[in-house]
């Protein structure tokens, strides 16, 4: 299975702004109820997150939905350039 560019880049932007608050990947996941294994997964760009997981993770971040997606969306437009 190839990795989407875009699932990379969510999960590189998910990676940066939870080590930015000195969390694990664990911490991550018991504030969001989701399981370890799947944080990890969502970072590598193995998965793609829903909207729920998605709302759910980045308001655990304090980012709101739309400014994570701006900053997903400018990275993609960096790299596809």
């Amino acid at each position: 299975m190839q990795i989407s560019q875009l699932d990379k880049i969510l999960g590189q932007k998910i990676q940066y702004l939870r080590t930015k608050k000195g969390w694990s990947q664990e911490y991550l996941a018991e504030i969001t109820g989701l399981h370890r294994t799947y944080i990890s997964q969502l970072e590598r760009g193995l998965k793609s997150p829903s909207v729920r997981v998605l709302s759910h993770i980045t308001h655990a971040l304090n980012i709101t939905m739309s400014d994570f997606l701006r900053i997903v969306e400018e990275s993609l437009n960096v790299d596809g350039e």
